[in-house]
Order: C-alpha cells, then sequence, then structure tokens
C-alpha cells in the first residue's frame, strides 16, 4: 500500500505528577528506552521498533493528562499543503520552529481543534540512537525489557465539537474513517475511530461534554502471548488494570487497559484486521456498543466510560 500524506502517529506528550514513578512505570514496565531530557527536564522515550529520534514525552505537571499529539507526515511538501488548508478550513494554528521545545524534530504546525486538543503536524525527525538494525539486523539491539512494546499506537481523544475535528481528519488530513459508533438517534456520530494508512486505527475521537480530554494512549505489542506476559508484569507490580486482557469488537483488536500512576489510562494492543480505503464503513448501534468496545462479556464498566485526564 502506498502511504502519502499522514503516516502515523509519531509523538506524544504527557503530563505525570510524580516523575520517578512513572519513569518506572514507562521504562522498567512499558519498556520504553530513554533517549534523554530537555533543559526544562522533560524526558523522552521510545519505543523498541521506531526509528524516530522518540515517540513518548513525559512532562512534570500539577494535573494529568495530555499536552498534544503528533502526526508524521512523508513529504515538506504535504506538511506545507496541509498548513495552507488547515488555515483554509478555519482552524487555529502555531508554528513551531525545528529542535525547540521536541530535540531531534523538525519545523511543527500545530493546529488547535474544537474539542480542546492540539494536534502537531511534521515531516522531518532525526533518526534515533539506538534505532533498529538496518544492515543483517538482529532483532534487538538491546534485550527487551518490561512489556517490550515497539511503539506508540494510537489515542482515544474525549472532547465537543468531534463532528467538525473528524471533518478536518478527513477533508484536510485525508485520513479514513475505519469504524463508528452512533448515538441514540441513529443518525449521529458518537465515536469515530481513523486511519492513515492500513491500520486499524491511529486515532479516536469520541463526543464528550468536557474538552481536551484523554481516554488513553496505547502501545503496540507482537501478539496475544505478548498481551498475556504484560498482564504478568500487571499483577507482579500491582499497576491498577481497568479492563482486560480481552478482544475488541471494533477493530478486533486484543488489548489491556490500565492507568499509570498519575491516573492517565494506558492501553497495550494487538492483531486486529488490516485496513484499506476501499472497504465500507462498519457501525455500530449504541444498543451494541458494549459489543463492539468489549466483545467477550459485552459490558462497558462506568469507570471506563467516564474516567479521562
Amino acid at each position: 500500500m502506498a502511504l502519502k500524506g499522514v503516516l502515523r502517529t509519531g509523538l506524544v506528550q504527557l503530563r505525570v505528577l510524580d516523575l520517578d514513578k512513572s519513569l518506572d512505570h514507562y521504562r522498567k514496565h512499558i519498556g520504553l528506552t530513554e533517549v534523554g531530557r530537555t533543559e526544562d527536564g522533560r524526558v523522552m522515550l521510545k519505543g523498541n521498533d521506531e526509528f524516530d529520534h522518540h515517540s513518548v514525552v513525559l512532562r512534570l505537571a500539577e494535573t494529568p493528562g495530555l499536552d498534544y499529539i503528533g502526526l508524521k507526515v512523508d513529504t515538506k511538501e504535504n506538511l506545507e499543503r496541509f498548513e495552507a488548508e488547515t488555515k483554509a478550513f478555519g482552524f487555529e494554528i502555531e508554528e513551531i520552529a525545528p529542535n525547540s521545545d521536541q530535540p531531534g524534530f523538525g519545523r511543527r504546525i500545530a493546529v488547535k481543534l474544537p474539542t480542546g486538543h492540539r494536534i502537531d503536524l511534521y515531516s522531518e525527525v532525526e533518526l534515533a540512537e539506538k534505532h533498529p538494525g538496518i544492515k543483517n539486523p538482529k532483532l534487538w539491539i538491546e534485550e527487551p525489557k518490561g512489556m517490550d512494546v515497539s511503539c506508540f499506537d494510537h489515542a482515544l481523544l474525549y472532547g465537543p465539537n468531534a463532528k467538525e475535528a473528524t471533518q478536518w481528519f478527513v477533508e484536510v488530513l485525508e485520513m479514513s474513517i475505519v469504524e463508528v459508533v452512533k448515538k441514540e438517534d441513529g443518525v449521529e456520530n458518537l465515536a469515530v475511530w481513523l486511519s492513515a494508512s492500513n491500520r486499524g486505527h491511529d486515532l479516536a475521537i469520541l463526543d464528550y461534554d468536557k474538552p481536551g480530554k484523554l481516554h488513553h494512549i496505547s502501545f503496540h505489542l507482537e501478539d496475544w502471548n505478548a498481551i498475556g506476559h504484560a498482564a504478568d508484569i500487571m499483577g507482579q507490580y500491582n499497576i491498577s488494570i481497568d479492563v482486560g486482557p480481552t478482544r475488541h469488537g471494533v477493530t478486533r483488536g486484543q488489548t489491556i487497559y490500565f492507568f499509570d500512576p498519575s491516573g492517565n489510562r494506558n492501553e497495550v494492543f494487538c492483531g486486529g484486521y488490516f485496513y484499506y480505503p476501499d472497504m465500507p464503513l462498519r457501525v455500530w448501534d449504541i444498543e451494541h456498543v458494549g459489543e463492539g468496545i468489549f466483545y467477550y462479556d459485552k459490558v462497558l464498566n462506568e469507570r471506563f466510560l467516564s474516567v479521562v485526564s
């Protein structure tokens, strides 16, 4: 499949309440590698199969949650095109200079969504010092640790005006709507899953009355056995599990949801179907949403629906 335009979700900056406890969680338990620290004390991390300089940034703050998500674009020309089309669409943007707050990253365009979230677009990132092998490559550069996640995979955002935000993702960034959950009226969407490639999804958005909320960020694992190993890690270190191990109906992915020490929900995710743009839209009615989210027991707990950061 020829990818062009937006390639993937490639960067996330999270707010955490305790940096040391958070680093234990994301490095030791999840298995990310620390890349370095910025002058203002933020910590940069990456997954084992990521070539880019870093993908996850932790920032010490008074409240947990999401600062922003970054989407990697294939070329500078497409980045400039998206910038112009975003202006014409009517969304507020800010230009961020290369290597300013994210070492190794080129020029970024920060877009303010009506959901209250910020999405950064960028096309240039330095190669990580410790990246996957290129010539006669071994399976890894260093032995895996913790859950051994391969990469930052996707995120679910909660906020108002999700319909307008979705239009921008589709009409300007040319992403595809893969699946939707309908509201009670059967017409408007409660939630949408968006893909930039043949992944089941890169981002999902749920219409919600409070702006700028994060439901979860997700990390990719290899298979169901790796999900089981992740569950063992959670049990060993008393990590707070929300739901799982289980399977989604939406995307068919296998999953566990759990919390970092600050209350940011994490997910480890594997499997699911491949998506191609010629596929029909998959639609879930609101009365089947339990089955769509948790395919086996078909029940949504109140914490999963209401706890966001």
